[in-house]
């Protein structure tokens, strides 16, 4: 087995891993989001042997009016899960942004994925909500870098 690689994708590419894994279980199966285009909004995965196993979106989007970088649309394969993909994707985009001099990172974790976002740095913000696309429990995440 080779080492995983962190890779820049299109927008495209992180489709089949979005419904796969973020809508599998959800009413919609909806994997295009209109930020995937906004002007700054970069596509990170991880492909390992040579196939996708992972997917982010990075979006420059305002939290709280302060500059930040949401984190949108992370998913694992299943296979995958685990093994340290979904922290070392994490940690590669965190690490490009505070390279580039942002400070926060936020997203918008569903409660199933919570304790991941808070062994890698995040903290949980406010009370939880359920998400409408959805209609999971998420609460808002928050990543000082």
């Amino acid at each position: 087995m080779s080492e995983p690689q962190v890779v820049e994708l299109t927008p495209e590419e992180t489709h089949p891993l979005r419904l796969a894994v973020l809508r599998a279980d959800t009413p919609t199966k909806e994997v295009v989001f209109p930020e995937d285009v906004w002007p700054g909004a970069v596509h990170l995965g991880v492909r390992l042997d040579g196939e996708l196993v992972a997917t982010s979106s990075w979006i420059p989007r305002e939290h709280l009016g302060q500059p930040a970088i949401q984190l949108r649309g992370m998913a694992t394969a299943h296979s995958a899960q685990g093994n340290g993909i979904g922290g070392l994707l994490l940690e590669a985009g965190c690490a490009r942004y505070q390279a580039a001099g942002e400070s926060i990172v936020w997203a918008r974790a569903r409660d199933a994925a919570l304790a991941f976002y808070l062994r890698n740095g995040f903290e949980a913000e406010g009370h939880g909500f359920i998400d409408q696309a959805t209609q999971l429990p998420h609460h808002l995440v928050v990543r000082r870098l």
